[in-house]
């Protein structure tokens, strides 16, 4: 599969830009722009871009949003 956000930065950038590339994406949407993203995700497989995030494998682990973050880093803080 493939979208917007895929070939706009795909796993180097965050969550939320990725959300807001999906939000312009669906406001912008006709079958043009989606011949475009196909171009474009064929040329950036063949480049092997955007494949990984510095210092990851592929892009770094989802945590829930900062509050959920929190509570799950006193929660296992607390299990040591």
């Amino acid at each position: 599969m493939t979208g917007w956000a895929q070939v706009n930065g795909r796993n180097a950038v965050g969550r939320k830009e990725k959300f807001e590339m999906d939000v312009w994406y669906v406001d912008h949407w006709t079958l043009g722009l989606d011949l475009k993203i196909t171009g474009m995700t064929i040329g950036k497989v063949l480049r092997r871009e955007g494949i990984s995030v510095k210092g990851h494998a592929t892009v770094e682990e989802f945590m829930g949003s900062r509050k959920d973050a929190t509570a799950q880093e006193k929660a296992k803080n607390n299990e040591r």
